[in-house]
């Protein structure tokens, strides 16, 4: 190759690499597979290459499950920010206001309405972008507000769980929140209508420990992180090696703690038959 062919090439080379957007590529977390975005998007977000369920925000969420992504969004009352006056090496307000401008919500939790399989539904959506989908009094809020309209119009509460657990800087509150959520689905329970959850990359501490497992229906996607405790703190607690996949989706499946693993593709379908089944007279 001569000098001007080497030179043209590598000029090319430059040219190609400044007018490519930063986007236009996506490297999947688990096999590290470079990924077209536009056809990673169009297949749900989930990895061609090796199934991986990448983690999705309530936009997304709510595109893929409700019919024809048509939908509406429940408010819900907004908290007070920093009931503690808390901060750590940031204030509790700036980490608020980071989360805020990255995912362009005002908690970690959304709710919105819609059909699903052509019946009413109401899905709740937490956003582990949002501060790791901590659950603190806004996240409580919202989880009330859902199952209030659920029971307000007849139809199933849906909720996608996604939280390393309860948010530190609210202390006891964002704990109280447990038995809140408990007794929103006990409401759901007494009024006759399912409570389906649907576990989600991860879903730990005490958000599992309260309304992730108190489904009526326990669904999960592929190889989402189901736990309360860490394995490693497991692991040095007994003194023993995990097996496996340990707290992985298909291992809670195979014990009994899960009903099914659904993939992404499959998800709205097997929420329509689920209804159906469970509530023929919704919507």
């Amino acid at each position: 190759m001569s000098w001007l062919s080497r030179g043209r090439s590598r000029l090319t080379s430059f040219i190609a690499r400044r007018e490519t957007p930063d986007n236009l590529w996506t490297k999947c977390r688990s096999c590290g597979a470079m990924l077209y975005t536009r056809e990673f998007e169009a297949a749900l977000s989930v990895c061609s290459e090796c199934g991986h369920h990448e983690r999705i925000g309530a936009a997304a969420r709510f595109a893929q499950v409700f019919d024809d992504g048509a939908f509406e969004r429940v408010p819900v009352k907004q908290p007070v920010d920093d009931p503690l006056k808390f901060r750590d090496s940031k204030k509790y307000p700036d980490r608020l206001k980071a989360a805020r401008s990255a995912t362009g919500e005002n908690d970690a939790m959304v709710v919105g309405k819609g059909r699903i399989g052509g019946r009413a539904a109401v899905v709740a959506v937490q956003d582990f972008a949002f501060m790791g989908g901590s659950m603190g009094i806004g996240v409580g809020a919202a989880f009330v507000t859902a199952a209030h309209a659920a029971i307000a119009m007849r139809a199933p509460f849906i909720i996608f769980t996604a939280a390393g657990g309860a948010r530190m800087q609210e202390g006891i509150l964002s704990l109280m929140q447990m038995p809140a959520s408990t007794v929103a689905i006990a409401e759901l329970r007494d009024a006759g209508l399912p409570y389906i959850v649907v576990l989600t990359d991860p879903t730990t501490g005490g958000v599992t420990a309260s309304y992730a497992m108190l489904g009526d229906v326990q669904l999960a996607e592929p190889g989402a992180l189901i736990a309360f405790a860490g394995a490693r703190v497991i692991e040095s607690t007994i003194r023993e090696k995990l097996p496996e996949g340990f707290q992985r989706a298909e291992y809670l499946l195979a014990h009994g703690m899960v009903d099914a693993v659904v993939k992404r593709q499959d998800m709205a379908a097997t929420l329509g038959r689920l209804i159906g089944l469970l509530a023929p007279a919704a919507g």
